[in-house]
């Protein structure tokens, strides 16, 4: 009695792959595993963490915006995820520099910092170098590392 049911079984089996099979839909014997999606929650404020002229908060940072703009934009915009020679793209822009305004709109998106684009806009032109410096400064404030809680080590 146990043979005929395996029997009856696998031919019910080959029966569902034989009808899939020909109705174009591929069966696979693997099986699928969902990982833990990493999910980001800031507990920090809705603010910008350093004001527009807080240059002094990281000298450094500042003192290679000033001497080195452009190598200091590409760095800043790789570390944000972005093509490394994407903020180059700023000569073509005109009055207003479109990527160093879409990089501050993204900023604030990604950390859920208030503004307008209004604000950004007027910044972003009359003040590059010191919105890309507070931008440096708040990736390094808000700079989380991803833990996946539950995640097992093999």
């Amino acid at each position: 009695m146990h043979d005929a049911n395996r029997s009856n079984r696998n031919s019910r089996y080959f029966a569902l792959r034989w009808t899939c099979q020909h109705r174009g839909v591929i069966m696979s014997n693997q099986m699928v595993v969902m990982q833990p999606q990493p999910v980001m929650i800031s507990r920090d404020s809705d603010q910008w963490g350093s004001g527009i002229c807080d240059c002094c908060n990281d000298v450094p940072e500042c003192c290679f915006a000033f001497w080195c703009f452009w190598c200091f934009t590409c760095t800043k915009a790789k570390k944000h995820g972005e093509c490394l020679c994407l903020p180059l793209l700023d000569f073509c822009g005109g009055v207003i520099p479109p990527i160093t305004m879409s990089m501050r709109v993204s900023m604030r998106q990604r950390y859920g910092i208030r503004g307008d684009m209004c604000n950004d806009c007027v910044l972003s032109t009359f003040c590059r170098a010191c919105v890309w410096c507070q931008m440096s400064r708040e990736m390094k404030a808000r700079d989380l590392q991803i833990t996946l809680v539950g995640a097992r080590h093999l």
